[in-house]
């Protein structure tokens, strides 16, 4: 067993010497160490000795497997260290190259609109607040006052990922959850993505959205326009027009729509603004009591105001897109001119 020993020892060493590349020196210590190799079959053998043979034979084959695997490592470092001294005679570094300036990362169109318009309301005193977007039907619809038979709760217009649990498709439930936590005063934002069966030119099943509240003790619809005026000056510019349209929707009363002057035509009309000068882009109300009743609020005490806008909407508008889908391509030659 000594002899068959010194014999691989000998093969094993004149091999790994020959070895020209590191593919080769792979199939050599395979050859030898591998689940089939020469030395590894010897150690599997010890079995069959006696126990004085097992120890010394044992002995050995463990001393030859370090032997081989140290001389294995340090001629793969000189094959390798020879590859890569050879590539690099094939393509050496010109130092007279000039240097590729690194390029410098930004921020999303959508990420700077959102933080900007975050900004805005911080410094009217409105706080940041956060929620799941994988919602109940209870904080999605019931709390917000929209009966079961209502359309939005149509498996055609909302995306539910089991019967009960919808993914959010608007942020207004962040609201519910505050309130339910929050005695009055409240003054919050809640950014966040949300979710829709909806897909055109202007619209995406997937979207970025800022809603707003306010509740206290004598809050009016003066004072939503009033705020809302500041955030259309302070974003759009103080020369952009600002009108206030009836709308409807189920958790405020009254309810209004929200237009400013076209940004592309200046309100002439064009086809952004369908030739009406007028461009939507949000909506808003005085909460409903029905609202303030389901998060135990006094709606005789009590009132307050809610909105909420779409960031990809006034994003487009900002830098007059034509199309939503844009923002979400992840094309470098459209993100590049932000």
């Amino acid at each position: 067993m000594n002899e068959k020993l010194e014999c691989i020892r000998a093969e094993a060493v004149r091999q790994i010497e020959l070895a020209p590349n590191v593919r080769a020196l792979e199939e050599t210590r395979v050859r030898f160490l591998g689940r089939k190799g020469a030395l590894t079959e010897v150690l599997r053998s010890l079995g069959t000795l006696c126990e004085e043979e097992r120890r010394s034979i044992g002995k050995s084959a463990n001393e030859l497997k370090a032997q081989i695997t140290v001389a294995l490592d340090q001629r793969k470092t000189l094959l390798e260290t020879g590859e890569a001294e050879a590539r690099a005679l094939e393509h050496p570094l010109d130092l007279t190259l000039p240097g590729r300036r690194p390029a410098i990362g930004r921020l999303h169109p959508l990420t700077r609109v959102a933080e900007e318009v975050i900004g805005i309301f911080r410094e009217l005193g409105f706080q940041v607040a956060s929620g799941p977007e994988v919602e109940t039907e209870y904080y999605n619809f019931d709390s917000l006052n929209t009966p079961d038979d209502h359309p939005a709760r149509d498996q055609q217009d909302t995306f539910f990922v089991r019967p009960g649990i919808v993914l959010r498709t608007q942020t207004s439930p962040v609201q519910v959850r505050v309130m339910e936590k929050t005695q009055p005063p409240v003054a919050i934002i809640a950014p966040g993505r949300v979710y829709r069966h909806d897909a055109d030119a202007s619209h995406s099943p997937m979207f970025f959205q800022i809603e707003g509240l306010l509740v206290d003790h004598g809050v009016s619809l003066a004072d939503l326009k009033g705020t809302l005026l500041l955030f259309v000056h302070r974003f759009f510019g103080r020369e952009t027009k600002f009108r206030f349209r009836p709308g409807f929707f189920p958790f405020t009363e009254p309810s209004a729509e929200v237009d400013i002057s076209c940004s592309v035509c200046k309100g002439t009309g064009c086809r952004v603004c369908k030739n009406s000068g007028w461009v939507e882009i949000l909506g808003c109300g005085m909460v409903h009591p029905e609202v303030f009743r389901s998060v135990g609020y006094d709606y005789e005490q009590y009132t307050g105001y809610a909105f909420g806008l779409g960031i990809d909407r006034i994003t487009m508008l900002r830098h007059s897109i034509s199309s939503i889908h844009y923002l979400y391509e992840n094309d470098l030659r459209f993100l590049e001119q932000f």
